[in-house]
């Protein structure tokens, strides 16, 4: 093999091991092999860069601007209220549940319509007395089956539609997909249906769920002089709380545990209380209680200005398995942890020697615009609507969900490509005011757009060099049928992809994909549409898929839950792409 083969495989080794085993940004990596191809002259600058000029790449980044008129206005809410209804068991709600999201993540971002859902169907579950846990796994589940159905549904299709048009001079139709996305979403969505109600646990009662999903222990003190002090704890009125317990009194170096009702407050003591989310703010109401945590004190944000925010550590979070007080969080963020939550139960010990990790829900207390300055950052995946101030403009839902139709419309019947019409939408939302310009321009998350654009460069260069067509020689030989060799392109792709990025995997895994169709001399579409549906078939890990990490916490789900039910349907998903995809584009 040539050097340019070795280089070549050397930085995918290179990635794959550092996406997969470091915390550095996926970005950097990308990028650092990028330089690294150029240097070693793989790729001229001019191939290395042609990722950023993709047209998928485009599209992806236009489709955020629309995604953010579509979050700014209210519609998704809008149209979930009304298409949720009022369902009382765990399967009708299951169904009830089907239609909206399969439908909006055919044409929307899957990141925002879960972010909008969870809220949404946390209080839908609050209010009928139905177990969350039981809808939240699947509505991440069924976003992604409904983003399989359309071009636009994942940016997985059009980054691999990019590659298509670039390298092989062929471009996909809108709804190309849907002849077999539909019945993976039918099959995928009736086995969740049918099957998730026993497979997902129940972990408490149905009405309690909701907030022992995200149990935490808060911390208050007694305040010396306060009117606290020498009552005992019922006349505090700390045996009545709504949302949690008194579970602890530390007194000097004394630990006081299972106290009585009649045990008497002094000054200085530490009250160790447990419960959901809303404890803290009701204990913040009670006068004579003030945060145990020192860093409250210092927060440089007047009382009055604060409020409580819930947010999940995505796995961009600069502190990534630092523990609290090394991460500077205080600092960095302007806001103090009052708690932990991981897997759905509280953390113990002191707060700043607790190692964050990714999937961490954490209760703050910040400023106002925390939430609106953090909401588009890949630090934190915000998933409480609760602290959320800013109202959507219901006003404008009618005309963001215009906007949406008429884009799907115009590109569905072929009157202008797909890039043309999202760059337009893009457009008709800002100036419709669906959206402010600041707004849209923080939507766009320029680290994914990275990702993508330099990942292209390492497709690139085991094409040219000749590393894809040796790695098809060593999969597959003459004699082999090729549906064989396309259930192995299948699986290595859902390998990949729980392992790193989707996107990564899709690009990674296109140039083998072409070589091994070249060396049986079949067609290369089959294995193409086989790459798009197994780049995106994302459920054994709630890493593989961004929005299967955003219902770990509220869900209270472990490791073990994404198995259970994840496990089988992969293998119901791929069943159904391996045999479909041969009857509409033939070897």
């Amino acid at each position: 093999m040539s050097v340019d083969i070795w280089l070549s495989l050397a930085s995918v080794i290179f990635v794959l091991g550092a996406l997969t085993l470091t915390r550095i940004a996926p970005d950097a990596i990308l990028m650092a092999a990028l330089v690294f191809l150029i240097v070693t002259d793989v790729l001229t600058p001019q191939e290395a860069l042609a990722g950023f000029a993709n047209t998928g790449v485009m599209t992806i980044a236009a489709l955020y601007v629309v995604a953010a008129g579509l979050r700014e206005t209210g519609a998704v809410q809008w149209l979930a209220n009304r298409l949720l209804g009022q369902p009382h068991t765990i399967k009708y709600a299951q169904l009830r549940m089907l239609l909206p999201v399969s439908g909006l993540s055919a044409f929307m971002n899957n990141t925002a319509i879960v972010a909008m859902f969870i809220p949404a169907i946390q209080e839908w579950s609050r209010r009928l007395s139905l177990s969350p846990s039981k809808l939240l796994l699947p509505l991440s589940y069924i976003a992604i089956l409904g983003g399989t159905c359309t071009l636009i549904g994942t940016s997985t299709n059009l980054v691999v539609d990019g590659l298509l048009q670039s390298r092989q001079g062929v471009e996909l139709g809108m709804f190309d997909l849907a002849w077999v996305g539909v019945p993976v979403l039918l099959l995928g969505g009736g086995f969740l249906i049918l099957f998730a109600d026993r497979l997902l646990p129940r972990r408490d009662s149905v009405v309690d769920q909701v907030s022992k999903a995200r149990e935490y222990g808060v911390e208050f003190i007694v305040t010396p002089g306060g009117p606290l002090a020498g009552k005992s704890i019922a006349e505090a009125g700390l045996r009545s709380l709504q949302h949690g317990y008194l579970a602890d009194i530390e007194r000097q170096s004394y630990l006081m545990t299972a106290v009585p009702p009649e045990t008497r407050l002094m000054e200085g003591d530490t009250l160790v209380f447990i419960g959901a989310p809303e404890c803290a703010s009701e204990l913040r109401r009670v006068r004579g209680l003030t945060p145990a945590s020192g860093d409250v004190r210092k927060l440089e944000i007047d009382h009055h200005q604060r409020c409580l925010v819930e947010a999940v550590v995505s796995r961009d979070f600069v502190g990534l398995g630092q523990t609290v007080r090394e991460s500077r969080f205080r600092t960095r963020f302007q806001a103090v942890i009052l708690s932990i939550s991981r897997q759905g139960r509280r953390l113990p010990g002191k707060l700043g020697d607790i190692r964050l990790q990714t999937g961490d829900t954490l209760l703050m207390e910040a400023g106002e615009e925390f939430v609106e300055q953090y909401r588009y950052r890949r630090d934190f995946l915000l998933v409480s609507a609760l602290n959320d101030s800013t109202p959507p403009d219901f006003r404008k839902a009618p005309l963001a969900l215009g906007i949406l139709v008429l884009m799907v419309g115009v590109s569905g019947l072929g009157l202008m490509s797909i890039l043309e019409a999202v760059l337009l939408a893009g457009g008709g939302m800002l100036v419709g005011r669906c959206v402010t310009v600041s707004k849209a321009r923080r939507t766009i998350d320029l680290s994914v757009l990275i990702v993508i654009a330099a990942s292209f460069s390492l497709g690139a260069a085991m094409t040219q060099s000749g590393a894809a067509q040796s790695i098809a020689g060593l999969m597959v030989h003459a004699d082999m049928s090729p549906l064989l060799a396309l259930a192995m392109i299948y699986l290595l792709t859902v390998l990949f992809t729980e392992i790193i990025t989707n996107n990564a995997a899709a690009v990674l895994m296109f140039p083998i994909a072409i070589s091994v169709a070249e060396r049986l001399d079949v067609s290369f579409m089959p294995f193409v549409i086989a790459l798009m549906f197994a780049a995106s078939a994302s459920f054994m890990t709630p890493l593989g898929y961004q929005t299967n990490l955003m219902v770990m916490g509220p869900g209270g789900y472990r490791m073990l839950d994404y198995l259970r039910l994840g496990m089988p349907l992969s293998l119901i998903v791929g069943c159904t792409v391996v045999l479909l995809v041969p009857l509409f584009w033939h070897f």
